[in-house]
């Protein structure tokens, strides 16, 4: 096995952190103190991306995650969906709200290239997109979603409320899951692009968080709002047989780059707490764990960790990559990751002591920004029961 990166993206690596280390970082605490408050020195970024992704095959970025791109050549694939785990991964290096708040990067451009059609593709190009599936009632069990989309002539009409709804208010438009005929169950939600402006969608209030506070979260309402038919993304009809199959692919393209995001801050909280024990532990990987220090133990584990994190992760991307199924592998690193940086950033602050609780380090923000990579995009808890029902061959229904 070859764990290297593949040098074809050995540059895109290398420019994502340099962005990480003399773009992001150095606006991180500014943007942490002024939650609410647009980053504008992002939007040279997002245009300098779009540069780059302009006419390009080999686009970068949320747009590239999707198994779409993939094809059925023989042999190895290394493409769009490792490319943005990998750019990712840097970028968190530097800053996770920064990057969640990056124009044209948002969960919902994901989705948009994992199920949108080749028209609906080129459509929305350059359109900024969010991802509403949450709901008041509605966590991580997608299938309960309760907005409604009743079709009207050449439109649908959405009635809900989303929360939670990561650059919901910043976004040009929004994905909104919603339920053709609630009878039906899972089988029945659909996907929408509904632009921002679109008589009956409102934000009815930004949330205040515990991290990530350089991206806005917002609750969404919709009343009435009509929606062109054309915005329905994918196949418009409603297939029992195949199920919730065809909306979940969205999660298979985003939840490995949720993962990214939780090794890209578990490795920044690690390389700064190995810095600041520099001169007290010794760091000599010859020597046995026994004759180590605790500090250089524990720090030795959570790197151990780390690493097992970033390989299922590289293994989920590859497998999209190569247009293999990737459901489980995409939970399991998901539910990884998100475990990983938890621990990993609370151990580097209780490493570091008092210097790692104060503001003259990033190390308390990347904890807190930690948190939110272990519940959106679907909890621990909901990754480990979607990867027990595919290892015991079980549907939703009988393993709940």
């Amino acid at each position: 096995m070859n764990l290297e990166t593949p040098k074809k993206f050995s540059g895109l690596v290398s420019q994502a952190h340099e962005v990480a280390a003399q773009f992001f970082r150095p606006l991180s605490r500014k943007y942490d103190q002024a939650e609410h408050a647009y980053p504008k020195e992002l939007d040279l970024l997002a245009a300098l991306l779009d540069g780059m992704n302009a006419g390009s095959p080999d686009a970068v970025g949320a747009t590239s995650a999707s198994k779409r791109s993939a094809t059925a050549e023989e042999g190895i694939k290394n493409g769009g969906n490792l490319a943005a785990l990998l750019g990712v991964m840097e970028l968190c290096w530097g800053d996770v709200g920064l990057l969640l708040a990056m124009p044209r990067q948002g969960l919902g451009n994901a989705a948009i290239a994992a199920v949108a059609n080749d028209e609906q593709l080129q459509r929305f190009r350059g359109t900024w997109a969010a991802m509403a599936i949450t709901e008041p009632g509605c966590g991580s069990d997608s299938a309960a979603i309760r907005t409604t989309a009743v079709k009207d002539g050449d439109h649908y009409v959405l009635n809900g409320e989303k929360i939670f709804v990561t650059s919901g208010e910043r976004a040009d438009a929004v994905v909104v899951w919603a339920t053709l005929d609630k009878s039906l169950g899972r089988a029945a939600i659909k996907s929408f692009v509904v632009e921002h402006g679109t008589p009956g969608m409102s934000v009815t209030r930004l949330e205040k968080k515990l991290g990530i506070k350089a991206s806005d979260t917002a609750a969404i309402s919709f009343v009435d709002c009509r929606v062109p038919a054309a915005n329905l993304l994918g196949n418009p009809e409603i297939d029992v047989q195949k199920g919730f199959a065809g909306v979940m692919e969205t999660f298979d393209n985003t939840r490995p780059l949720v993962a990214g995001m939780a090794i890209g801050v578990a490795k920044a909280a690690l390389d700064r707490t190995r810095e600041l024990l520099k001169d007290a532990c010794a760091f000599d990987y010859a020597r046995p764990l026994f004759a180590v220090s605790h500090a250089e133990a524990t720090l030795y584990r959570l790197e151990a960790e780390w690493e097992a994190a970033r390989l299922l992760t590289l293994k989920a991307a590859w497998l999209a990559d190569n247009r293999q199924p990737n459901s489980k592998e995409a939970s399991i690193a998901k539910a990884k990751a998100g475990r990983v940086a938890n621990e990993v950033t609370l151990k580097c602050v209780e490493l570091a002591g008092a210097l790692g609780y104060g503001e003259d380090e990033l190390l308390e923000k990347w904890a807190r920004d930690s948190k939110i990579l272990d519940i959106f995009e679907g909890t621990q808890q909901i990754q480990l029961l979607i990867v027990a029902r595919r290892l015991l061959g079980k549907s939703s229904s009988e393993l709940k």
